[in-house]
């Protein structure tokens, strides 16, 4: 068993190629007489833009100085040895545009791993593409091709247009739950008790 499956309490087979190639099913290369788009797994090449993009979306949300993601932590947490990040990202033209990374989770009710996604962004300018839309449906992809049961993230409870957007796909918020962090002062102060 892999270091990474050992880790993730997960069967080898499910977990093996978690690294590798995507395991999408269906042509995610689209041209038009003006782009040509494409989903794909991140590569280590786009690291810089990848992070640009990060801090785009913390900007968006209205939090650019809680992200500090660097190339470096990125590259670590993507390629380093054992890596617990994965991620694609859309390009057009060959450019990257968009981005969606993701962890596994596990469920404790269904006995299966999940995807975790923790940041869905296409830059405005490429919005109306379906790059979005791709970028989930590469994950849940993933996640029908492993026997993971579930794909979730989180969304600000002001950005109406992603709302909308994931209730088209038949994504259902879960608003009976409050999600709980512990940062800064009070994680240091509970992890060093």
């Amino acid at each position: 068993m892999s270091a990474i499956a050992s880790r993730m309490g997960c069967p080898e087979d499910r977990i093996a190629d978690i690294r590798g190639p995507s395991v999408l099913l269906t042509d995610v290369a689209h041209s038009t007489p003006m782009t040509d788009t494409a989903i794909r797994r991140i590569q280590p090449d786009d690291l810089t833009r990848v992070v640009e993009l990060v801090h785009e979306l913390a900007d968006y949300e209205k939090a650019p100085h809680e992200c500090h993601l660097t190339v470096e932590q990125l590259r670590d947490a993507l390629f380093g040895d054992n890596p617990a990040l994965f991620g694609h990202v859309a390009t057009v033209d060959d450019d990257v545009v968009g981005v969606a990374l993701w962890f596994l989770n596990f469920s404790t009710w269904r006995g299966t791993h999940g995807i975790y996604l923790e940041d869905l962004y296409v830059r405005p300018g490429q919005r109306g593409l379906g790059l979005g839309q791709r970028l989930l449906q590469a994950l849940a992809q993933e996640c029908v091709a492993r026997g993971f049961e579930r794909l979730e993230w989180s969304v600000l409870d002001w950005n109406e247009p992603a709302i909308g957007f994931y209730r088209s796909l038949g994504a259902v918020g879960m608003d009976e739950w409050t999600v709980h962090r512990l940062t800064g002062d009070a994680l240091q102060a509970l992890g060093g008790q």
